[in-house]
């Protein structure tokens, strides 16, 4: 993405991107870092500016699983200086967020709010969808081909019920890659996605 001439924010020189638009290679390079996706977490579920102390104790409190006031000074620290220093000023130049240094401020811009951010969390023992619905796909191929041919035990109900089977089966598996889709969206839950 090409940046236009500086601009003044402030007292400040800002490049000011030319497109409000993410490449592919740019947002996976911003999430390809925890503390860059618990600020975007932060930002999609508040809307509006944030201080940076608030935030630094907010991330930290996440990254070692702590309440907000058991957080230590030393800590919010060590957060702190990293998002001064080099997230919020990568993320700026990126033009997804407005990070104002000398107020202390980060908030989202156009670009943060046109961004369908997904995080597709595997954790364990879970597949990804796609294999999800390859199985699925195998299984009522095999159901309503079997039925189809009257083979056992496929042949003991009738057509309309293993049509009803596959249809129920679809509708909750949908309803089931929405909810998990939705719980691992960037800003819809209390804490960032990954984060127990």
């Amino acid at each position: 993405m090409g940046t236009a001439s500086g601009t003044s924010l402030g007292g400040r020189e800002r490049q000011v991107p030319t497109s409000t638009t993410l490449s592919e290679d740019e947002l996976f390079e911003l999430l390809a870092n925890q503390r860059r996706r618990h600020i975007l977490h932060a930002l999609m579920r508040e809307g509006q500016p944030l201080d940076i102390g608030t935030l630094s104790q907010e991330i930290a409190a996440w990254e070692d699983g702590n309440a907000l006031e058991e957080v230590s000074s030393k800590d919010r620290k060590r957060v702190y200086t990293a998002l001064q220093q080099s997230h919020l000023p990568k993320m700026d130049k990126s033009g997804v967020v407005d990070y104002n240094s000398d107020r202390g401020t980060v908030e989202p811009t156009e670009a943060l709010e046109d961004v369908e951010i997904y995080m597709d969390v595997i954790r364990g023992r879970e597949i990804p969808w796609s294999d999800y619905y390859l199985g699925l796909t195998g299984v009522i191929a095999l159901v309503l081909g079997g039925a189809t041919m009257g083979l056992a035990p496929f042949a003991m109900l009738p057509i309309s019920a293993w049509t009803i089977f596959v249809v129920v089966t679809l509708a909750v598996s949908a309803l089931a890659h929405r909810y998990y889709s939705r719980r691992n969206r960037l800003g819809i839950s209390g804490e960032p996605p990954g984060v127990e």
